[in-house]
């Protein structure tokens, strides 16, 4: 079982995912005691500005008033990124996708902390320029780490039996051994 070898990166992955929540909620508590209440700050005129938002939702407001669900799901991805971060090799080479894999849990964890706690997720970044959705710092881990995760499985150096160890790690999640 690869769950012994996994060991030696288990801290260092717990250290990216305490770092990566604290610097999520750090800054959602700064837009809270800053920016609610108070006209958007722009930043870069036209561009980037910070605006308090309360997002009920998902990502860009989707899914409005589904806490239930969205506690569910994420209770789910964070059951299984913790195995398969668990069953990971604790080799170099597997070193990208170890960080990924945090900042990833980090995000998850720091959104749905604001959704038990406060029924919502805060967000405050804004681009302007695009009219992006307002966004905060954990969906900024998730959506860089899914596109990079994307682009190095794709075109990085793995190949398909690099990820023979999630085999082992579903086969545990499934039979909870």
């Amino acid at each position: 079982m690869m769950i012994g070898k996994g060991k030696r990166l288990l801290l260092p992955d717990l250290l990216v995912i305490l770092a990566g929540t604290l610097a999520d909620q750090y800054t959602k508590y700064l837009a809270v005691r800053f920016l609610k209440g108070q006209a958007a700050i722009p930043l870069i005129p036209g561009v980037l500005e910070l605006r308090y938002l309360e997002n009920r939702g998902a990502a860009f407001g989707f899914f409005q008033g589904q806490k239930i669900f969205f506690i569910v799901m994420t209770v789910l991805v964070l059951i299984a990124f913790t195995f398969i971060l668990l069953h990971m090799p604790p080799t170099k080479k597997y070193l990208p996708l170890h960080i990924m894999g945090s900042f990833l849990v980090a995000g998850a964890l720091g959104n749905f902390i604001d959704r038990l706690r406060l029924d919502y997720v805060v967000d405050f970044i804004y681009i302007r320029l695009i009219d992006f959705p307002v966004f905060n710092v954990a969906d900024m881990f998730v959506s860089f780490v899914s596109v990079l995760g994307l682009v190095l499985i794709i075109w990085g150096p793995y190949r398909e039996d690099d990820f023979s160890f999630l085999k082992e790690a579903l086969r545990a999640l499934m039979f909870w051994k």
